[in-house]
């Protein structure tokens, strides 16, 4: 019964907007290269997925965020551990870092196009800009909050740091780190489409920008759609993925 509540209450919002939409094209006289109806933007979709223009595209976006997300995953997870196992590399990394966190995304982008050019160098750079603030943190945040009794028992049995990190750190830290990793992941798929509208002759983001400029909006619709589809598949899959490796965080929310 809740299962269906849900469902129905997760429904309203979006069966508001269609209808929203539909008044507007029919009965609000809204110009068409603003707001487009729904079958011409079905058709758009139709006609852009049998000519393999939007299937490349996306594949094209996926490629480099998968390439800069790995990249930060690997990175942030370095960074963070190592700040939150050491005072010292906190008190060093962790204030520049702070500043640098705040600076938007987007206002890096004119920069790394500067330095790395329109290639897919400045993409992935970008992705992985956005991607490794949140993967950090919050491994920096899952190691600092680990309990201080365990790390006592570590010293007592006079554990290295690797092996302290492996059996007392880690375990406690992983939850942490997957939430950093799920959040990474959104922000990288979300920097990607940006980076690609400013500066880039491929991809979602590319499609959505050439769109705008040809008074397409069914196209840029049909784009936006995908992306934000796309996005949640990917936090899904990802979240069930995650899941597998901490079931006993299910246990705590049963």
């Amino acid at each position: 019964m809740k299962s269906i509540k849900k469902t129905v209450l997760a429904l309203i919002v979006p069966f508001g907007i269609i209808v929203a939409w539909y008044l507007a094209v029919k009965y609000g006289h809204t110009p068409e290269g603003i707001l487009p109806s729904m079958e011409k933007v079905w058709k758009a979709f139709k006609t852009n997925i049998e000519n393999g223009q939007l299937t490349n595209d996306v594949l094209v976006s996926l490629s480099r965020v998968v390439k800069g997300y790995f990249v930060a995953a690997i990175l942030g997870i370095v960074a963070g551990s190592v700040i939150g196992m050491s005072k010292t590399a906190k008190d060093l990394f962790l204030p520049i870092i702070t500043v640098i966190r705040q600076i938007p995304i987007i206002a890096w982008i004119p920069l790394i196009i500067l330095w790395c050019g329109i290639g897919e160098e400045s993409k992935v750079v970008i992705i992985v800009l956005a991607a490794f603030f949140p993967i950090l943190v919050n491994t920096e945040n899952g190691i600092e909050k680990t309990p201080e009794g365990m790390l006592e028992v570590a010293r007592l049995y006079k554990l290295n740091p690797w092996k302290t990190f492996i059996k007392v750190y880690l375990p406690h830290a992983l939850p942490h780190m997957l939430v950093g990793l799920r959040l990474g992941l959104g922000v990288a798929w979300m920097a990607v489409v940006a980076s690609e509208l400013i500066a880039a002759s491929s991809g979602i983001g590319y499609r959505m920008s050439d769109a705008r400029s040809l008074m397409m909006a069914d196209v840029v619709i049909v784009c936006m759609l995908v992306v934000g589809i796309i996005g949640v598949v990917m936090d899904k899959l990802i979240g069930v993925i995650f899941g597998m490796f901490t079931p006993w965080e299910k246990l705590k929310k049963a």
